[in-house]
């Protein structure tokens, strides 16, 4: 006994040790969210390479930015590269380290350093077409052409004859054919990145495409050349900023005021612990709504282009979160039946269209464009499914392959808040993720916010020098995510004992429901709702379904063993009225009686108030009453919700409010529809049978669901947004089950409910 209770109080211990370090994670990716500003992120040693070849604009014969010469310096590798030093990829190596050794060797500087560098160039330049395609850093074949020709002009030790060299000038000219320099000149494209690279340029055209902060592009590379061409005042304060910021050096792209709090967002929401920072993000999300276009959304505020990430990105969790956004945005990506991030890729973007993907499915009546852009994007995720083709152009994420099988195999209305965070925990990769553009870069902060430590977990250390607080790409996040998702899976099992208890001191076997029926039906409950505070919503949904199970079973069985005859449905003295709707005693069997006696308990034990169990009772009297084979789906499901409201304490502010009940009963009307379909299909096949084939069907559901996403997401103030998500809950749980197979269903409640994380 003794021993036994020591490893409780140390169980005890420990929780509370984990609940209050979740505490204290919290706190500190609050306040490092509400310091986010225009971003973070790592410094482009190709970029300030670029701002330290300026030279002095006054005249005189050094450098423009001595501070960027000194980041160079300082931040050389050991093997005499520069470049990422956690992931190896050859193109960034290469083009940060040739870029470097052309800036140090232009003012005649560190020679040391120039020599370790031409050795690893002269030791891996053979290598540059060994690389992935798919991992081809932006621009790379217009940007190394020009650092070859330049350290050429410099005199310095390279094989110029390499013929890998070739393949990368074949490139070139391949790019330049998609996007001419006429064209460069007359709209803006993706070129304007990479104008550092391309000589002979017509300033007077490219400068129509400046952005208002002075930067092409809000790149610092382009705007370093631009400056040196034409000493322009705003291309000058833009890089003075930085260069300032970051103490030398520079990153490749800045701001990152929409992309950054975007993938921030979805990062939080997809680890399920997005509810601790409902401001954080609604001030997020207000700000990325401002910069909402007709067009979509550019990365950055003032950028002279759109792309289709982060238009994917922002229109999903906009709408999501209630806010009015329009479709019609994706049209501009749209070219000969394809969906493209920006006019003139080479290559398709994995990542884009897996979020344009998940974008498409938080749909409405009427969008054909996100219909279009669905079954092009579907097909394409099958294709590299079915290939095993995944890597990406813009990112390295851990395990992408594992992101685009759970986004095609549960789409949206299939998949469940705590099945979707489960899985992802395994997926996301936190601070070891790395991030392409024309160098791999990582959204980092710098050493200027060390003062924001607020616990171990929320700084790394790069071997630059300056510490970092990853804000996309971060451990705390994942740590954080997998401490909450532990103490819910500690909760439910506590929840679930409970309820098995409550089904065996009842005899709810006796009925036809088994163990792990039940077990099943808690999961929908949990896996649905499962923050902490909102026990006595999941209660009432498990007991309310597996009492309704239970009866339905006994009604369609149809079997009075005390009589020897059969009916189905619920005979006539089940129910009367004693002038309150209550809920008669059954006589004409004691299975019945036992069962609607349980029933009785129920309303009062669920029930928080004496007007909740009057309004329980009256939704079990419509159920029992309007019960039938044809309509167990939707009847019961909406005999779920109603349960679920009244337990919750909602259901009693919504009656003394003004409700739009047209509004309302088009929530019910929709979820009935539905749900009805759902379970008609299900039983069909739990019989072996099919349905015929009725080409519609599945069109009329997928448009009441629109309809019904519609209902839900629009900002209504009359109903309150967690009763309208009750009813997106319980509809999605029945596609759920009508989706999955009772193989799929079963791993899931292992691994959400059981599984340590």
């Amino acid at each position: 006994m003794e021993s036994f209770n020591a490893r409780a109080l140390e169980t005890i211990t420990c929780k509370k040790d984990e609940q209050r370090d979740v505490l204290e994670m919290i706190a500190a990716i609050k306040a490092k969210l509400k310091s986010i500003g225009d971003g973070e992120i790592n410094i482009s040693a190709y970029d300030t390479a670029w701002v330290a070849l300026v030279k002095n604009l006054e005249g005189s014969d050094g450098p423009q930015f001595p501070l960027s010469i000194d980041w160079i310096a300082r931040n050389q590798l050991p093997d005499g590269s520069w470049g990422d030093n956690t992931f190896f990829l050859v193109h960034d190596r290469i083009i940060n380290t040739l870029a470097c050794i052309v800036a140090l060797k232009s003012w005649n500087v560190h020679d040391d350093k120039c020599r370790k560098g031409l050795s690893f160039i002269n030791k891996n330049l053979w290598r540059i077409t060994e690389d992935d395609e798919d991992w081809m850093l932006i621009g790379f074949e217009i940007a190394f052409p020009t650092l070859i020709r330049m350290a050429k002009d410099l005199s310095l030790d390279i094989p110029f004859d390499e013929p890998a060299l070739q393949v990368i000038y074949a490139r070139k000219d391949q790019k330049l054919m998609k996007i001419p320099k006429d064209v460069l000149h007359a709209v803006p494209t993706t070129m304007l990145l990479s104008i550092e690279g391309m000589p002979g340029l017509e300033w007077r055209d490219i400068f129509k495409f400046q952005c208002p902060d002075g930067s092409f592009m809000a790149s610092p590379a382009p705007t370093a050349y631009a400056l040196m061409h034409t000493g322009d005042q705003k291309c000058l304060e833009f890089i003075d900023v930085l260069v300032n910021k970051f103490n030398g050096g520079v990153p490749f792209n800045y701001p990152l005021d929409i992309f950054e709090p975007l993938w921030v967002v979805d990062r939080l929401e997809r680890l399920g612990i997005s509810r601790y920072f409902k401001s954080e993000i609604k001030e997020y999300l207000d700000y990325i709504y401002r910069q909402w276009t007709q067009e979509g959304l550019p990365a950055t505020k003032g950028f002279p282009l759109k792309d289709i990430d982060d238009t994917a990105m922002g229109f999903r969790l906009l709408r999501l979160c209630g806010y009015h956004v329009s479709p019609c945005a994706f049209n501009h990506f749209e070219k000969d039946g394809e969906f493209l991030c920006y006019p003139g890729q080479s290559n398709q973007s994995i990542t884009a269209m897996y979020n344009l993907y998940r974008a498409t499915q938080v749909s409405f009546p009427g969008e054909a464009e996100l219909e279009r852009a669905n079954i092009y994007c579907g097909k394409l995720l099958a294709e590299r499914r079915a290939s095993g083709k995944f890597k990406d152009k813009w990112v390295i994420p851990k395990d992408l392959p594992g992101e685009v099988r759970y986004a095609l195999d549960f789409p949206w209305k299939v998949s469940l808040p705590r099945v979707e965070t489960r899985m992802y925990l395994d997926q996301y990769g936190g601070s070891a993720d790395v991030w392409i553009g024309k160098v791999l870069y990582r959204c980092v902060g710098h050493h200027k916010h060390k003062q924001l430590l607020l616990h171990p977990l929320c700084f790394n250390t790069l071997p630059c020098g300056f510490t970092t607080m990853p804000l996309i790409c971060n451990d705390l996040y994942l740590e954080t995510a997998r401490a909450d998702f532990r103490i819910f899976q500690r909760l439910c099992r506590r929840e679930w004992h409970g309820l098995r208890k409550w089904y065996d001191e009842n005899n709810i076997g006796l009925h036809g429901v088994t163990p792990d029926s039940a077990l099943r039906t808690y999961f929908l409950a949990a896996a649905n709702i499962f923050e902490p505070n909102r026990a006595a919503e999941r209660l009432a949904w498990a007991r309310t379904a597996v009492l309704a199970e239970a009866i339905s079973r006994r009604w369609r069985r149809g079997d009075n063993t005390s009589t020897g005859s059969r009916r189905e449905g619920p005979p006539n003295n089940e129910l009367h009225n004693h002038g309150g709707n209550e809920l008669a005693r059954g006589e004409e069997h004691p299975t019945e009686r036992a069962l609607l006696g349980e029933l009785r308990y129920e309303l009062n034990s669920l029930a928080p108030s004496n007007d909740a169990y009057r309004h329980l009772q009256e939704t079990w009297v419509h159920w029992l009453r309007s019960w039938s084979l044809d309509s167990f789906g939707g009847n019961t499901a909406l005999l779920l919700v109603r349960a679920i409201e009244i337990c919750s304490g909602r259901h009693s502010s919504l009656t003394k409010q003004n409700v739009n009940h047209q509004e309302y009963c088009q929530l019910e009307s929709l979820t009935h529809s539905i749900c009805s379909k759902l379970a008609s299909s299900r039983a069909l096949a739990q019989v072996g049978e099919k349905m015929e084939k009725d080409g519609n069907l599945d069109q009329q559901m997928d448009l009441e669901m629109q309809g019904l996403a519609q209902c839900v997401l629009q900002n209504w103030n009359s109903i309150n947004r967690e009763s309208r998500q009750t009813f997106l809950h319980v509809v999605k749980s029945y596609y759920y089950v009508a989706y999955c197979s009772p193989e799929t269903i079963n791993n899931h409640v292992s691994k959400v409910l059981f599984e340590d994380v």
